[in-house]
């Protein structure tokens, strides 16, 4: 125990307290506590100990003695390193207003510490930069930022001020101003002591673009080891199945493969970063959460203490804290307002276009855009101003209420100020539009039309040129079926990950894939081989190819069976590439339990195969030689090779496998930027491991086969192994094996196979499906959220959604129709 843990406890003792009782009084965790007092603890703060300082209500004397307890183990400004200037009323020096900074834990080698805030730093850097990228991407700034206002959300939503305040017990809280003006929302959470804020507002009504500002804003103030913050898609975390620590973890694995690169103490850099209190969650869309797993995340959320950003519909978040019966504790609250229509004047105006001619004198223009004259929308804009002046509702007309959010506002600028020949007046038809709900699904109707009747830039040298692109009702089809395989994949999941699209093909369709591609890896090697070999036996060469392929593609589907059986499929990307030999290897996992891991499942993949093999051999001897199959003779000597091939092919593969591990090292920091560099860096890899597993497995059957064979020669007899089937089975089980494997257990293999192939073939997407990815993030259909897209609003995801299953009716109503008339005919 250290200094700290003799001062905290008899501290906490003479206040009578157990550990649970001062961590409810001080909102300190209890395994903070439980490593102070035990002297653990490996990252401790001034701040944290002036709040069990405030709690167990000591005298000046004893809270010096905390900190000077703390300043003796190198931290506080001892160390060099400022603290908090509420909590710098113990301290030599103050420092300014607003630093909070990390306190050095004590027994840590400063270099640690030190490696951890770098790993900060360039996350904060590589955030900032993905951000600056999405902001233009999304063309926020195009004419101008719309305004976004809030005000503080209702009392019942948020907690209470003293404890938003973290106060101590009894005294009054301050006032705290959280409305919106000329500052960032950034500028308003610094006045929040907890750190822990909900942002809450309608569907479309801008919460993640302000998220997004949010992050830019306060990483431009951010100082060394201030928290990085990140955001995250809340909607896919299930907290009856993962802790959100461990969610966090693996969504910076995800979308930063870097971080798995080893840290002090043994972990990840993902972790030691969310331990080291280093990452601000922001975790955006609460409502996207499954509805009946929305009560148990804000109950385990409460349970934490960690600083957040929240975001949600009012409406969901609500229902939550009703649910409940208490807010997000520690949490302030605001919630976003609804543009005016004087902001509409301001800005639709702006986003046309200079339209290219008018039709005649005194009519209207052809298409959207801006005329001689002015706008097209002068007129709809009239038309809705007139209502506000003269005093009568402008909720009376659908499209004052539908041009309330920036969403909308966004759908009806892409329809109408940059598409040609349309005219915004036709949105006041009220016949035709007679409710919001009816307008608002036209506008969703027609954004994808739009966007891809129009070109899209050219954004870099290399890529599609403009004019190039799918046509409207093709695109709108295989976007609604990649909606549609989200929604099959949950209601509200939005990632829509590259390695996760081929899960949309029933499972029996999978097997048959990777059997069908293994049978092919294998034939074609096996074919080629004995034709140079044995030229002279064509029709048995055939026979042993056309035997060996489907009976091996029949093994490694079985081996996909137990591979999902597990739950490991679909297949992730790999969080790591190949380092050529003899260069330095970055810091990772244990090199001797990354072997024992990979040898132990390759092992079990390689004797699988090994009986397939066998059955091979007995039948080619079988239906070429005349062999009898019942013959115990021959059941003996199958069931031998049966053991023979499955050692050769098992031990060669887990020793291959296994040697592979030790020369991966973790991406780097900018690989998985994007969904489409991810894609590009495992097609690296994945090409990377063909090539040394080719003629890894090769020189390792055929060497490793002797010696399985001299060893198993005094059990069971002499067997059949020389030269040439060395060379044979080295050559095709390298070849055809890397390649088998490649296509059936790697997330690219499978992307290859079945978006590249088979989808297509099956026309539900396009041939070349991350062009058409690319595309449609191109022209804001979609958007990117580290390494996976997601549609640019879950509302046209929905849209989406139900337009294609209700063509799939249509077209399954049209073929019943028509199959009595077929039949007859």
């Amino acid at each position: 125990m250290d200094e700290l843990g003799t001062l905290l406890r008899p501290l906490r003792v003479r206040a009578g307290l157990t550990q649970e009782e001062l961590a409810a009084r001080s909102g300190v965790s209890i395994s903070t506590i439980r490593r102070l007092e035990t002297g653990k603890s490996r990252d401790h703060r001034l701040s944290t100990l002036n709040l069990l300082a405030d709690a167990l209500d000591v005298g000046p004397g004893d809270r010096r003695r905390l900190t000077a307890g703390l300043t003796k183990t190198g931290g506080g400004d001892a160390a060099g390193i400022p603290v908090d200037s509420e909590t710098a009323t113990d301290a030599k020096t103050p420092v300014p207003a607003g630093t909070s900074v990390h306190v050095e834990p004590p027994g840590v080698r400063p270099q640690v510490r030190e490696e951890i805030i770098a790993a900060a730093d360039a996350l904060g850097n590589e955030v900032r930069r993905r951000w600056r990228q999405e902001v233009e991407q999304r063309r926020i700034h195009d004419p101008f930022p719309l305004p976004v206002r809030w005000h503080p959300a209702p009392p019942a939503l948020t907690d209470r001020p003293e404890t938003v305040q973290r106060l101590p017990p009894g005294a009054p809280p301050r006032p705290m101003d959280l409305t919106s003006r000329e500052g960032s929302v950034a500028e308003v959470y610094q006045r929040i002591p907890s750190g822990r804020l909900v942002i809450l507002g309608r569907a479309g009504s801008g919460k993640s673009v302000l998220t997004g500002r949010f992050v830019l804003d306060h990483l431009a103030a951010r100082t060394p080891a201030d928290r990085v913050p990140v955001v995250f898609s809340v909607g896919s975390w299930d907290p009856t199945a993962v802790a959100l620590r461990d969610w966090l973890v693996d969504r910076l694995v995800r979308d930063h493969p870097h971080l798995t690169a080893s840290a002090p103490g043994g972990s990840n850099l993902a972790v030691a970063l969310i331990d080291a209190d280093l990452i601000l969650p922001v975790l955006d869309g609460f409502d996207e959460i499954a509805e009946g797993l929305r009560r148990v995340a804000l109950e385990t959320l409460n349970t934490t203490s960690m600083p957040l950003i929240l975001t949600s519909r009012q409406a969901e978040f609500t229902e939550a804290v009703q649910d409940v019966g208490a807010p997000l504790v520690w949490a302030a609250g605001i919630r976003l307002a609804e543009l005016t229509l004087d902001d509409l004047a301001a800005y639709l105006p702006l986003t046309a276009r200079p339209a290219a001619r008018r039709t005649g004198p005194g009519e209207e223009p052809v298409g959207g855009g801006r005329t001689e004259d002015g706008s097209v929308w002068d007129g709809v804009l009239a038309e809705l101003l007139a209502y506000r002046d003269a005093h009568r509702d402008p909720a009376q007309v659908p499209l004052a209420v539908v041009l309330r959010t920036p969403l909308m506002i966004s759908l009806a600028r892409t329809m109408y100020s940059e598409a040609s020949r349309r005219n915004p007046a036709e949105l006041l038809d009220t016949e035709r539009f007679p409710d919001v709900s009816a307008l608002e699904e036209h506008l969703l109707a027609g954004f994808v039309p739009s966007v891809y009747r129009r070109p899209v830039a050219e954004r870099a040298p290399g890529r599609r040129s403009p004019g190039q692109g799918p046509a409207p009702e093709h695109a709108e089809r295989w976007l609604g079926y990649l909606a549609h395989h989200l929604a099959r994949l949950g209601r509200e999941q939005q990632d829509l990950a590259w390695w996760q699209i081929g899960a949309s093909l029933p499972l029996a369709t999978r097997i048959l894939t990777v059997v069908a591609a293994s049978a092919l890896c294998v034939f074609v090697p096996e074919l080629l081989v004995c034709l140079v070999l044995l030229p002279q036996a064509l029709g048995e060469t055939l026979l042993l190819a056309g035997l060996t392929g489907p009976i091996t593609g029949l093994a490694f589907g079985c081996v996909f069976c137990v591979v999902t059986a597990f739950g490991r499929e679909p297949f992730e990307p790999a969080r790591a590439r190949l380092r050529l030999p003899g260069t330095a290897r970055r810091p990772g996992r244990g090199t001797g339990r990354t072997f024992a891991a990979r040898f132990g499942t390759s092992l079990l993949g390689g004797f699988l195969v090994g009986p397939g093999c066998a059955c091979t051999l007995t039948l080619d001897h079988w239906l070429y030689y005349g062999q009898p199959m019942a013959d115990a003779a021959v059941l003996k000597d199958t069931l031998i090779d049966m053991l023979a091939f499955g050692l050769i092919f098992g031990l060669g593969a887990g020793l291959v496998f296994g040697l592979l591990a030790t020369l991966e090292t973790p991406l780097d920091i900018a690989s998985a930027a994007t969904p489409t560099r991810l894609l590009a860096s495992n097609r690296m890899t994945v090409g990377r491991q063909i090539l040394v597993l080719a003629p890894a497995l090769a020189l390792t059957i055929g060497a490793g086969g002797q010696l399985v064979v001299d060893l198993l020669q005094p059990l069971f007899g002499p067997m059949a192994w020389g030269a040439g089937s060395a060379l044979v089975y080295g050559v095709v089980g390298g070849v055809g094996g890397a390649l088998a494997y490649a296509l059936s257990f790697t997330a690219w293999g499978q992307w290859l196979v079945l978006c590249r192939v088979w989808l297509p073939l099956t026309g539900r997407l396009p041939w070349n499906t991350a062009a058409f990815l690319d595309d449609a993030y191109s022209r804001g259909v979609l958007r990117q959220t580290g390494a996976v897209y997601q549609f640019r609003h879950v509302r046209l995801q929905h849209h989406l959604d139900r337009s294609f299953r209700e063509q799939q009716v249509h077209h399954e109503a049209a073929a019943f129709r028509t199959a009595p008339v077929e039949q007859t005919a």
